[in-house]
């Protein structure tokens, strides 16, 4: 079951949590009109200024090293992408365990 990652409505922010074993480190950060997302394992970067897009994976490729992947989801139903004003409310975070991805999704 995927699991939501707590998240705040400020423009930058570092969230730290251990996902399926792997301490990770994510910096969420708004530019103009987009949100980015950098994703670290043990302090290693995994993946750094990805476009945080509705509904899209974040890490996208196994190949990468990360076990399992991230996508943000509009609540409301608009299907916009995140902003930071919404995050926590209209827009949640999401992990991702690699056997709840198809292979649709990463590579």
């Amino acid at each position: 079951m995927p699991q939501v990652i707590p998240i705040q409505a400020v423009p930058s922010q570092v969230i730290n949590v251990v996902l399926n074993q792997q301490q990770t480190t994510l910096n969420v950060y708004q530019r103009g009109s987009n949100m980015f997302v950098d994703v670290y394992s043990n302090n290693v970067l995994i993946i750094g200024g990805v476009v945080a897009l509705n509904a899209n994976v974040i890490v996208r490729n196994t190949y990468l090293g990360y076990l399992g992947d991230f996508a943000f989801y509009d609540t409301y139903g608009t299907g916009t992408d995140p902003q930071y004003a919404g995050l926590g409310t209209q827009y949640i975070l999401v992990y991702y365990l690699s056997s709840e991805l198809t292979k649709a999704y990463v590579q």
